[in-house]
């Protein structure tokens, strides 16, 4: 049984196929949805051979420290934005052995939302080593902390099958 939708578990076991076809590893830069993309990646059997390491960087500090997201970029944006979105993308790749990445960062709730940063806001980074970094947010709404972890998760897969 699995800790994930059926749909969900059927879209990461194709993005891993299609790694495996493309010979690329993935590693993940996770706030907001605090290792869920790399949850998902696992619990699927075989997939040692694409997901080469998932970060966890939850606090600022940890984005600095594990993913070397510049600290004046957090002061000047905030942890929820285009600018760090694409540095957690950025350093996942420096800081790993795998060719794609995908980052987010966001406010899930239920508090947190600002009127410019509200509950549901998520920022999206992709990146494969040499080519442009990509960003994409969305607003999913004040839909729920677990909605709104679970469509972000959703949301990465599709930004990671784009990087192929």
């Amino acid at each position: 049984m699995s800790l994930f939708p059926r749909p969900l578990v059927q879209r990461a076991e194709l993005l891993l196929a299609d790694c495996r076809d493309a010979k690329l590893k993935i590693a993940t830069a996770e706030s907001c949805t605090g290792g869920l993309i790399a949850a998902l990646l696992t619990e699927i059997p075989g997939s040692s051979d694409v997901v080469e390491r998932g970060f966890v960087t939850y606090s600022n500090e940890s984005k600095r420290d594990s993913l070397g997201v510049p600290g004046d970029l957090i002061a000047d944006f905030g942890a929820v934005s285009e600018p760090v979105a694409r540095a957690m993308a950025e350093g996942a790749l420096n800081n790993s052995r795998a060719q794609i990445s995908v980052s987010v960062t966001g406010v899930a709730g239920p508090g947190g939302g600002t009127p410019m940063k509200p509950v549901g806001l998520v920022h999206f980074g992709a990146a494969r080593r040499g080519k442009s970094i990509i960003h994409e947010s969305q607003r999913f709404g004040d839909i729920g902390r677990e909605a709104i972890r679970l469509k972000s998760v959703e949301f990465a897969l599709d930004m990671l099958r784009r990087m192929i």
